[in-house]
């Protein structure tokens, strides 16, 4: 589990960056995202189905959402700028507000790492660095 975490630690953080801090990540997380993603990642319920606004509510960060499907890249921009170009369709209404004027980049990425920490089945673990070697090609 070391080992994973460790290694998912040096895959979220930039060059020459200082590792994430796990521990700023989780306590960022919790004042920051857990009341829309849920304070054990499980995400609002019907996450999928949409809202009378037609937006739609927070997925889960946990292993049962989507979010460990995105490269780590994504996930980092989706946070500091929300759900914008390049991020989703021109005018997507959605309720995830941009972090770049609250958190610093160093921050997002302890939060990012975090969660990612969470992601510890073989299937979910096999499958994330599959696709991040792809992305890496």
């Amino acid at each position: 589990m070391r080992i994973a975490i460790a290694a998912l630690a040096a895959l979220l953080c930039g060059c020459g960056d200082a590792p994430p801090d796990l521990r700023a990540g989780a306590a960022i997380y919790a004042q920051q995202c857990a009341a829309c993603h849920g304070a054990k990642l499980e995400g609002q319920p019907n996450w999928r189905q949409r809202l009378p606004n037609g937006r739609l509510p927070a997925p889960p960060h946990d292993e049962s959402g989507h979010t460990w499907h995105h490269p780590d890249e994504v996930l980092f921009g989706i946070t500091k700028h929300g759900l914008v170009p390049p991020y989703a369709p021109a005018g997507y209404a959605s309720d995830m507000p941009a972090f770049a004027g609250t958190l610093s980049d160093a921050q997002i990425r302890d939060v990012l790492a975090w969660i990612a920490a969470h992601w510890t089945s073989s299937e979910v673990v096999e499958a994330r660095a599959k696709m991040l070697r792809n992305v890496r090609r």
